[in-house]
């Protein structure tokens, strides 16, 4: 091993800190006969789509870079068509009032062969509202293809074509065990190319864009990808698919060495569904959730800020039938590990609808394992909450203090103001600025149902809980709170009061 030595800075006392090499150099690896032999699976998508003109609403033509509404890359897209200048594609004698010409639209991305009878992989912007799609082989050899399914959500399309003969095809590979700095490669269409070789590394995993997505987890690379790559395959150094490259960020619509692809192990399984039935089915526990952050971890005891703090249930929720509580730390679901609840929401979506799987979780100090039976989700519906009303308290009302806040029994007036329910007891009516409260998000019209982990049924009982946490010593303290009807647990720092 070669050691380097690595100043950290003059007189202090840990200046020297000796970094371990390899006593190998770094060898970069030959990909030319990986190219060759990956290349025949991988096709360019043409689309094409009749526009109408409407003077009344812009459209831009279909493009590979462009967006499903609802999509994790909506405002990806429409950010970088904006800067093209592409915002509308209406004709110019409709906006003056002309009779308004049907158009004719095309589009250019990638795809990739996963089974040689002529299944290939794409992603749904390539081909939203297509109404022809063609595949392009290597050797030029034109396909008609046909829509098995798409999937919005995750960007994910299934196509099919009817070869005369098997097509080359690539396997899937475990984007999971990718780890940063691993070499990959990407093939595609860029600007309309042909097949198109790039490599690059690993930059980050589990990305997500705007946080648009519950499931987004991005591979992110710096392998060059352009208007084009859209649906191409990100291959690792033994061939295997372990992303489909989806998005750039980019301030001039280029590359930059920062590009973006779907898993594969989201991708294989949403595609498995596609193939079966034309669309997804997603796995759903009916948990509101947050990520554990370092203040909830010590108020929870965790060694360290992970998983998945449960804040509530959602209607004929099947871990609250399975007996997990609000409060709850989910750690583990079926065997794999929650890092964070945006993790827990991929891995519960990809879990087979109607199994029964253990879940880890955190109650009190104590780790314990619960059967949760997953149900399929109902993407139809949408969870709305109204707002609450401004802050008010008469005189008379009496108030408690604390962590900046300002409590008091939830008289009918107060329930009226804030559309509370009759049940609530304990009402927030003011928030100190640049108190731990206030820094937490914590408004006016918050109902407190519990500190640390035990219910409060007054405003001087959450006071006493409070001094309780600071006689005991800890450094923060865990409040259970409902904002317009959602429930979310909020740790604040004691010492900050």
């Amino acid at each position: 091993m070669i050691g380097l030595m690595l100043v950290l800075g003059a007189g202090s006392a840990w200046a020297q800190t000796e970094v371990a090499l390899p006593s190998n150099p770094l060898v970069i690896p030959g990909l030319g006969p990986l190219a060759t032999r990956l290349l025949p699976a991988v096709v360019n998508v043409s689309t094409s789509e009749t526009i109408k003109p409407d003077p009344k609403k812009k459209k831009p033509a279909p493009d590979d870079d462009q967006a499903t509404p609802g999509s994790p890359f909506e405002q990806f897209f429409k950010d970088f068509m904006n800067r093209q200048g592409q915002g509308g594609g209406d004709d110019q004698d409709a906006d003056k009032g002309g009779d308004a010409k049907p158009q004719k639209a095309q589009a250019l991305g990638s795809g990739f062969v996963i089974d040689p009878s002529g299944l290939i992989v794409t992603n749904n912007h390539v081909i939203e509202d297509a109404d022809e799609i063609t595949v392009i082989l290597q050797d030029n050899t034109n396909l008609k293809a046909e829509l098995v399914g798409r999937d919005a959500k995750t960007d994910l399309a299934l196509l099919r074509v009817k070869p005369d003969k098997p097509l080359p095809f690539v396997p899937w590979g475990d984007s999971d065990k990718a780890r940063v700095g691993d070499w990959v490669m990407a093939i595609g269409n860029p600007f309309g190319l042909g097949g198109t070789v790039t490599s690059g590394i690993i930059s980050a995993r589990a990305r997500a864009i705007n946080d648009n997505g519950p499931y987004d987890e991005f591979l992110q690379t710096d392998a060059s990808i352009n208007r084009g790559n859209s649906g191409g395959p990100l291959f690792n150094t033994t061939g295997e698919v372990i992303g489909i490259n989806s998005a750039i960020f980019s301030p001039s619509g280029g590359s930059i060495g920062i590009g973006f692809a779907i898993p594969s192990d989201l991708a294989k399984n949403v595609i498995a569904q596609l193939q079966a039935t034309g669309k997804a089915r997603r796995g759903w526990i009916g948990t509101r959730i947050q990520t554990v952050n370092d203040d909830v971890a010590v108020a929870l005891g965790l060694d360290a800020p992970k998983g998945a703090l449960v804040g509530g249930f959602l209607d004929k929720s099947p871990a609250k039938d399975a007996g997990i509580q609000p409060g709850d730390v989910l750690l583990q679901f079926d065997g794999r590990d929650v890092t964070n609840a945006r993790r827990l929401s991929r891995l519960v979506a990809d879990a087979q609808v109607d199994k029964t799987v253990p879940v880890k979780v955190w109650r009190k100090g104590e780790t314990k394992t619960i059967m949760v039976k997953v149900a399929q989700a109902d993407e139809s519906a949408e969870q709305t909450a109204s707002a609450g009303a401004s802050a008010g308290i008469s005189p008379s009302t009496p108030l408690v203090k604390a962590l900046g806040l300002s409590m008091t029994e939830a008289t009918q007036d107060l329930k009226d103001k804030f559309q509370l329910d009759d049940n609530a007891n304990v009402v927030v009516v003011d928030v100190a600025k640049g108190s731990p409260a206030a820094d937490k998000d914590v408004h006016p019209g918050d109902v407190i149902l519990e500190v640390a982990q035990e219910e409060v049924k007054t405003a001087p009982d959450v006071a006493h809980k409070i001094d309780d946490a600071k006689k005991a010593g800890r450094k923060s303290v865990l409040l259970l709170v409902e904002h317009a009807g959602e429930l979310r647990f909020v740790a604040l720092r004691i010492d900050q009061g």
